[in-house]
C-alpha cells in the first residue's frame, strides 16, 4: 500500500465527492481515480478493497468537519455554536452526505455498521465531554438530546432545504438550545 499522505487524502476527498453525488453503488476505485484526476489503478494501489476505502471514508468525514479552533475561542455562546455548525454543514455539504451514504451502507454491512457505531460514539462522547467541560448550559443528557436534535435538522436542511426558512431555522436553534439545555439558577 502506498504511504503518500497528500494523494491519499486527496483521493478520499474525491471519494467523498463521488459518494455523495453517486451514492454508494458508484462508489468504485475506478470512479474515484476519475474523480481525482489521477490515473486508472492509483486508487487501488492506496486501499486494499472497497470496504477499507469506506473505512477511511469515514475518518477522513471528520477531519474535514473539525470545528475551525477561532469559532471555540472567547466566550461561547452554544446558539452560536450551533448556527456555525449549520454553516460548515451547508460548506461541506458532500461531506454530510457521505457520511449519509455511509450510515445507509452500513445498514448493509455490518463491519461498516460496527465501525460507524463504534465511531459515533466517540464523536458524542467527545461532544459532550467538550461541551460540559467549556461550561455551557446543560447536562449529559439535554447535550445528547440536542445533539440528536440538530442531526435531524441538519438531515432535513440536507435533503429538504427549502422546508425551513432561515428567520424559522434560527427561531428553532434557540428554542432547542432555550428547551434542551436550560440555564440552572443556583438557589
Amino acid at each position: 500500500m502506498r504511504q503518500n499522505p497528500q494523494r491519499r487524502a486527496a483521493l478520499l476527498d474525491a471519494a467523498i465527492e463521488v459518494l455523495a453525488r453517486e451514492g454508494s453503488r458508484g462508489l468504485t476505485l475506478r470512479a474515484v481515480d476519475a474523480e481525482a484526476g489521477v490515473p486508472t489503478g492509483t486508487a487501488s494501489n492506496y486501499f486494499a478493497h472497497r470496504g477499507q476505502l469506506l473505512v477511511q471514508i469515514l475518518h477522513r468525514t471528520r477531519e474535514r468537519l473539525v470545528p475551525d479552533p477561532a469559532d471555540l475561542a472567547g466566550p461561547l455562546d452554544t446558539k452560536v455554536l450551533l448556527r456555525l455548525l449549520l454553516e460548515r454543514m451547508r460548506r461541506e455539504r458532500s461531506v454530510h452526505v457521505a457520511m449519509l451514504e455511509l450510515r445507509l451502507e452500513g445498514t448493509r454491512r455490518p463491519e461498516l455498521q460496527a465501525e460507524i457505531v463504534g465511531f459515533q460514539k466517540l464523536e458524542l462522547a467527545a461532544n459532550v465531554t467538550w461541551h460540559l467541560d467549556a461550561g455551557l448550559p446543560g447536562d449529559r443528557e439535554g447535550v445528547v438530546l440536542l445533539y440528536l436534535a440538530m442531526l435531524g435538522l441538519i438531515v432535513d436542511d440536507l435533503t429538504a432545504p427549502t422546508m425551513l426558512d432561515e428567520a424559522e431555522t434560527d427561531r428553532l436553534l434557540e428554542v432547542m438550545v432555550e428547551r434542551l439545555l436550560p440555564v440552572r439558577r443556583a438557589d
